[in-house]
């Protein structure tokens, strides 16, 4: 377990390296901030002076193995826009992203996985084919416009939900959370329903597909003969055996909504990463973009050494190397 442990460790550390290069020279060949940060009429000795206070006329190669040696010091720069390190920026912006990503996430699971559960179960029962039915809606709704119709029911004709805002806060170790508020918690029910209408679509699919196989099974069989409940077989069973999938896309699917809550925070309001980086490229803050796409780059690498770490205690094969 060990050496299966260190085998990913070192994966993590090259792909963490590769992608560093990867985001900073793809970020610095995209436009230059001096032209949104010094006005037009600025003379030539300014702009340079500018330009050299932020090291932009370095060579790229220099430049990069700057950034790298900050990086490992956990120094993403200064802002260029808001003047402050861009590591305090994020960090107070992250907490909203997390807890909005969380909410989704843990919502489309714990909510999915059950219902699909059972339409693999009934597959033929008029309750199933509606849950198919909404879980093709799921995918073909687009996020936006689903998240429009829900303050225009929700908030503007019923006026049972707030439109936009993250609502009330109480600080906890020093991190502002919605969740435990009751003005906050309303605030957070309607973006993390937007968020989570994809992902939930998805377990309900994969649950339902995993539990059809396998109640055709010889293990479901086997269980059954030895006088087993059917919600035992289900629970301790089926649930194990579809598992790892479940995990797999679990993992994707945390962070690829972290990486790409975007739409919903700006429908909603929501004050995370997503509105920081869009102001961040329009007005070309490259310290600001280059932090936002390391660390979604870092939480990916992050989420698949779990992943790949529970898939060790779910299948004792791969602890042992042989698949």
């Amino acid at each position: 377990m060990l050496g299966f442990i260190l085998q990913r460790l070192w994966q993590a550390a090259i792909v963490v390296i590769a992608m560093s290069a990867l985001v900073f020279c793809g970020v610095y060949a995209v436009g230059n901030p001096i032209d949104v940060l010094i006005s037009p009429d600025a003379t030539q000795d300014i702009r340079a002076a500018v330009i050299a206070q932020y090291g932009l006329d370095q060579p790229l190669w220099r430049q990069y193995f700057a950034f790298l040696g900050r990086l490992i010091e956990g120094d993403f720069g200064r802002s260029l826009v808001y003047s402050m390190p861009v590591s305090q920026l994020i960090l107070t912006r992250l907490p909203a992203t997390l807890e909005l990503t969380l909410a989704a996430v843990l919502f489309a699971s714990l909510v999915g996985i059950p219902i699909g559960m059972y339409a693999g179960y009934r597959p033929h029962s008029l309750i199933s084919r509606a849950i198919m039915a909404i879980s093709i809606l799921g995918f073909s709704v687009p996020t936006f416009w689903f998240g429009l119709m829900l303050i225009m029911v929700f908030a503007v004709q019923c006026g049972c939900m707030p439109a936009g805002g993250r609502g009330e806060t109480v600080s906890l170790f020093g991190v502002d959370f919605s969740f435990l508020t009751g003005d906050g918690l309303a605030h957070l029910v309607l973006p993390a329903l937007n968020l989570a209408l994809f992902k939930f679509s998805l377990m309900i699919r994969l649950a339902r597909a995993g539990t059809r196989e396998l109640m055709l099974s010889d293990t479901v069989k086997f269980a059954r003969a030895a006088g087993l409940s059917e919600f035992t077989v289900l629970s301790r069973h089926v649930l194990r055996l579809i598992s790892i999938p479940l995990v797999t896309v679990f993992g994707l699917e945390l962070g690829s909504t972290l990486a790409f809550a975007v739409v919903t925070e700006t429908i909603f309001s929501w004050p995370g990463l997503g509105k920081l980086i869009i102001d961040s490229i329009t007005s070309l803050d490259r310290p600001v973009m280059v932090a936002y796409l390391m660390l979604v780059a870092f939480l990916f690498i992050v989420i698949n050494l779990i992943v790949d770490l529970t898939y060790a205690l779910l299948d004792p094969r791969l602890r042992k190397g042989r698949a």
